[in-house]
């Protein structure tokens, strides 16, 4: 009996680890076949396994070499040049004529911190006094879109520095280790590279695809009772999480280490809950309460920060992974994408407002301009402040693509359809766009770099 059942529980351990979504694909020649035999249980747990869509049955798409030809000539700049000649390589080796620079980076990504709530952007609540103060001493970007609407697909666009490929983000995705990310470009440089995260990071995978692409990891389960002095269910407050950073980096200094510090905060988030005392806004009371008690935190942590000996030669970015909301009367809303992005570095970053269009793909390109850095590069981001900087942004959700360049948006569906858009109003609130007829460059620039993106991660984006 025990020899029937141990074949019993192997069988279907057998069927997920052979059987693939190609298998239906392969037997019939028909699409609706092909749909038709892939309802069903199997396909259910198909989805929640590989959490992706496969881009040439969904969406329009070009031949694979025009497509990935297309997207060399995108990513071109003046200061790069492709290592090889194959047309469906992206790799280029980014130049500097300056000497390189070795600055700490510390990285807050922010939970949930849309553009509408800060007084750089207009809001007179009051809100976020820490980060309007980092914003006028520092670089503010702002017209920074994120490339999503979940905490995950901000992690993918910063770290990896892709758009969105259809389905569920990267880093929930397997085999999504040793991908080309800021991680591993920050150790070739002889960086210490950590990811901190005041949960517990099992959850999202985060602790996976980090660890499996050049980071180590913090996380609350690295922390000692002594130092949480709140948590709550999505983990421990920013004020412990950004003091056990601080601590982390004196490590690496007292070493003589420079170092990359990626800190992803929790507080900004329902239940709205965090330590009493430190703001004038009661627990539980809504949003507003976060935002400003996350403020409080980053306020209070560069200000520690400036009484450590490596201040001096650090680069902070403040970044969101998403907006609040994602509501909105049109497919993609482009407002609930707006995010802000602030630079600062007394004596490193030039102060003032950059007021390009960008995405959030774009922050590790320019980080690495900033530096002065020569290095290999994969990523699809760019280089803000560079001269032939391409003004545009990738908007998407778990199925509908956006591309936005020149008040115009591109939009490709899970039908192979396109549409397209004027944004001929937009404010921190709404959006109004209006229908117009295919602009066939704006398709093609949108076709081409979703395409390639999905083509490229197919191929291990390595």
């Amino acid at each position: 009996r025990l020899g029937t059942g141990a074949t019993f529980l192997l069988l279907p351990v057998l069927v997920f680890l052979a059987v693939d979504g190609s298998f239906a694909s392969k037997t019939f020649q028909n699409r609706y076949e092909t749909e038709l035999a892939e309802n069903g249980i199997y396909q259910l747990f198909s989805a929640f396994r590989n959490n992706s869509l496969d881009y040439p049955t969904f969406y329009k798409n070009m031949e694979e070499q025009e497509a990935l030809g297309e997207l060399r000539t995108l990513l071109k700049t003046k200061n790069s040049r492709y290592v090889e000649d194959n047309p469906t390589d992206i790799e280029r080796v980014i130049g500097s004529a300056s000497p390189e620079k070795r600055h700490n980076v510390v990285l807050i990504m922010v939970e949930s911190l849309s553009a509408e709530y800060l007084g750089a952007f207009g809001n007179t609540a009051g809100l976020t006094p820490n980060l309007d103060a980092l914003a006028k001493d520092g670089l503010l970007f702002n017209r920074l879109y994120a490339t999503g609407t979940r905490t995950v697909r901000g992690m993918e666009a910063v770290t990896l520095s892709v758009p969105p490929t259809p389905g569920r983000s990267i880093v929930k995705r397997t085999n999504n280790d040793n991908l080309f990310s800021l991680g591993f470009v920050f150790r070739e440089k002889g960086y210490d590279t950590r990811f901190f995260y005041g949960g517990f990071g099992y959850f999202d995978n985060m602790n996976a695809f980090f660890g499996g692409n050049g980071f180590d990891i913090t996380d609350r389960s690295d922390l000692s009772a002594e130092e949480i002095s709140f948590a709550n269910i999505w983990g421990v407050c920013d004020e412990d999480i950004l003091g056990r950073a601080l601590r982390e980096f004196d490590q690496s200094a007292s070493r003589k280490k420079p170092f990359f510090g990626y800190v992803m905060t929790t507080s900004n988030h329902r239940p709205f809950t965090y330590p009493e005392g430190k703001i004038d806004i009661p627990v539980k009371t809504g949003r507003a309460g976060g935002v400003k008690y996350t403020d409080y935190a980053i306020g209070k942590f560069i200000e520690e920060a400036r009484r450590h000996s490596w201040f001096d030669n650090t680069i902070f970015i403040v970044v969101a992974d998403h907006c609040a909301g994602s509501a909105g009367r049109q497919e993609l809303p482009v407002h609930s994408y707006h995010i802000p992005m602030i630079f600062y570095g007394p004596g490193i970053v030039p102060r003032g407002v950059n007021t390009t269009l960008a995405s959030q793909i774009d922050l590790g390109p320019t980080l690495f301009g900033l530096l002065k850095w020569q290095y290999h590069s994969k990523f699809f981001g760019k280089d803000i402040l560079a001269s032939d900087f391409t003004p545009r942004a990738f908007i998407g959700n778990y199925q509908r693509l956006g591309y936005l360049e020149d008040g115009y948006l591109a939009i490709l569906n899970e039908r192979k359809g396109l549409a397209q858009y004027q944004v001929v109003r937009e404010t921190m609130h709404d959006a109004v766009l209006v229908p117009v007829a295919e602009n066939a460059e704006l398709s093609r620039k949108a076709i081409c770099s979703y395409q390639g993106a999905s083509l490229l991660y197919q191929r291990g984006l390595g």
